[in-house]
């Protein structure tokens, strides 16, 4: 048992009172208050290089953070001096928006597992565009991840998407786009073939444009995502976003099985492995992948890259394992430019 998981985990599982998204923003403001000097001396200690270029974008290592860790990038000097090799911050959206109402974020720990249903809780494009202009360039690549705003209809999405593209694509090394979050009425839909042409369409452009796929969608629909994606240049996919499904979950959280939201972390080991292969098979490997859902240990990691994968994400094994996850994964992954 690591010190994480011994000592560090307990303490913050108790913050606010056992509270999930207390402990997150909690956590998120000791991160963002980290001073200079040890942000370098963490770098040091925990920071892997085994650089590889995907994209057209050169990686430093194969690990990044997923996006909803820190959605509106309020600690991303931390994140590298960390160990990751790229971090993705969001989901945002053109408007600010509260979310959903709390508690909404909840942890399932004998499954090692986590349900969300926070429905892009942020504080707007325009925010963030401010806040990545202040801080200036990352020493690792930064994604960005849009969603569409809660109060744009449907048919007004291309519109919301782009307004957010445009205020962040300056400071962005790479786009991704939120079309399978479950906790926005209707945006799973914009993974429908003909939705999802009309975005990549006004998209694809400056910056490489990822899209990010939801496990529960049968091969036929990820197939008719990928030609969509072949079809508009879109540079990649992120495979996978949270599961509606609640299978896997162990004994003592099936009290939590009736929670509305999107399940990670060790339930989705399996299936996240499974979409990853079946995108690089049904793209000859010609689709970058950047893996994510279930990673807990680097035995995960590499069996996503083993699958396709070109980089892996981290969220849920990170709020259980730590730090040293990071690190180990890196290890595991060899470079290649």
């Amino acid at each position: 048992m690591s010190l994480f998981t011994a000592a560090v985990r307990p303490v913050l599982f108790r913050v606010g009172g056992g509270d999930a998204e207390a402990a997150h923003e909690w956590t998120l403001r000791r991160l963002a208050g980290l001073a200079p000097a040890a942000r370098r001396a963490l770098h040091r200690q925990n920071f892997v290089s085994a650089p590889r270029t995907v994209f057209g974008v050169r990686f430093p290592n194969a690990v990044g953070l997923a996006a909803g860790m820190d959605k509106n990038g309020v600690a991303l000097p931390a994140w590298p001096a960390l160990g990751f090799g790229f971090v993705e911050v969001g989901t945002v959206t053109a408007h600010a928006q509260p979310g959903n109402d709390r508690p909404r974020l909840f942890r399932l720990r004998a499954s090692e597992a986590v349900i969300n249903r926070m429905g892009f809780n942020n504080a707007g494009a325009a925010a963030l565009a401010e806040r990545l202009r202040d801080l200036g360039a990352l020493p690792v690549p930064l994604g960005v991840s849009l969603g569409k705003s809660k109060v744009t209809p449907i048919e007004e999405a291309v519109q919301d998407y782009l307004a957010s593209y445009e205020l962040v694509r300056p400071f962005a090394d790479y786009i991704a786009v939120n079309v399978s979050s479950p906790n926005t009425p209707g945006l799973r839909s914009l993974q429908d073939r003909a939705h999802l042409e009309g975005l990549l369409g006004a998209l694809v452009g400056k910056v490489p444009v990822l899209v990010k796929i939801a496990p529960d969608l049968t091969e036929p629909a990820i197939a008719e995502v990928l030609q969509a994606c072949a079809d508009h240049g879109a540079a990649g996919v992120i495979a996978t976003n949270t599961t509606l499904s609640r299978d896997g979950l162990a004994p003592a959280d099936q009290h939590r099985a009736g929670e509305a939201g999107g399940l990670s972390g060790r339930p989705l080991t399996e299936r996240a492995h499974k979409v990853v292969d079946f995108v690089h098979r049904e793209t000859g490997g010609r689709l970058p992948i950047i893996g994510v859902g279930g990673i807990l240990d680097p035995d995960d990691a590499t069996r996503l890259i083993d699958a396709g994968a070109d980089l892996v994400q981290l969220y849920t094994g990170f709020i259980y394992r730590g730090p040293g996850l990071v690190k180990a994964v890196a290890r595991a992954i060899p470079g290649h430019d």
